[in-house]
């Protein structure tokens, strides 16, 4: 009899051992390709993560829009479905103050970046994310936005007038290349690469690190260096999931997070340099653009951004006066 009950303890502890020393797994989805920053910086979290967790819970990254596109994971974050992903330009699409960082020339640089991330960006537009189903999970880099296109130089924004420009599924990128003469249409970024090849799109603007990891020097002529946009990346996690994950799980994502955004400036840096060289040697015809030709022509995006946005104005002058400050 003691044998008996021997061997059903020890059966029903082999049962039981699986679900103790089960693994918590969380799906990040991203639109871009490996190597570029976004996944390279979603890899960093995950492995940080999966660190902090010890085999209690791992992220697994999914890019190149395995898990579907920016819109698409978005509203599978809200329902549920998807634990993380790494919107930049489509998180104006769920909370308008985010098409800030659509706003042509805003950004100085990356310790401009830092300071509006801190004193912007956490305090005053991420609360807004959770009311519409997002837990921003940290503020990372997409990059410096340049344009490529088959049909001419880019010097000025006149020489934009009648392109067909693929742009980020988001309303102000589509405004601003309106308002320099473009022919702008939202795409996502898995689309664009055909789009380019059969000319339905010229051209299309991303940084170097999506131009060469979409491989898009081999269906475009002309790469204009004009820095018109500094994207940063807002990685967000779904509220539904958030809610129901333990603790110390919440906590490790936060932190990792919060670590990965100085991480992946050092990287932007020194990516930005070895991509944009290596479009170059690809054989693209390299240009630059008259840049207060184009500051000029981007006024009335500010200008509709501050009275279409309740916020706006309040948002790009507190940016704005970030650049000038000690530190900053």
């Amino acid at each position: 009899m003691m044998g008996f009950r021997f061997g059903l303890a020890a059966f029903a502890a082999l049962l039981a051992a699986p679900a103790a020393a089960q693994t918590l797994e969380l799906k990040f989805g991203s639109t871009s390709t490996p190597g570029s920053v976004q996944v390279l910086s979603a890899e960093e979290f995950a492995r940080r993560f999966n660190q902090k967790m010890g085999g209690k819970a791992r992220i697994d990254v999914y890019h190149s829009s395995q898990l579907g596109g920016d819109r698409e994971m978005l509203q599978k974050l809200k329902l549920g479905t998807l634990d993380m992903s790494q919107p930049s330009t489509a998180t104006s699409s769920v909370v308008p103050d985010f098409g800030l960082f659509d706003m042509p020339y805003l950004v100085k640089d990356r310790k401009h970046m830092t300071c509006a991330a801190k004193e912007v960006v956490w305090p005053k537009m991420a609360p807004k994310l959770e009311p519409q189903g997002y837990k921003l999970i940290g503020i990372w880099e997409n990059g410096v936005r340049q344009i490529s296109n088959n049909q001419r130089p880019i010097v000025k924004p006149e020489d934009l007038k009648g392109i067909k420009l693929r742009v980020p599924e988001g309303v102000w990128r589509v405004r601003m290349f309106q308002a320099y003469g473009a022919n702008p249409t939202p795409m996502a970024f898995g689309e664009v690469f055909v789009a380019l090849k059969t000319g339905v799109m010229d051209g299309q603007e991303n940084p170097y690190t999506n131009i060469l990891g979409g491989k898009f020097q081999e269906v475009q002529k002309y790469l204009t260096e004009s820095n018109h946009v500094y994207t940063p990346s807002f990685p967000v996690a779904s509220m539904r999931r958030w809610q129901a994950w333990p603790e110390d799980v919440r906590k490790a994502i936060l932190e990792a997070g919060a670590e990965v955004q100085p991480w992946t400036y050092e990287v932007a840096a020194k990516e930005e340099k070895e991509t944009k060289d290596a479009l170059l040697k690809g054989g693209m015809q390299f240009n630059t653009v008259d840049r207060e030709a184009f500051v000029n022509a981007s006024k009335s995006v500010y200008e509709l951004f501050s009275k279409e946005v309740p916020a706006g104005k309040s948002l790009i002058d507190e940016t704005l006066a970030l650049a000038k400050k000690a530190g900053c």
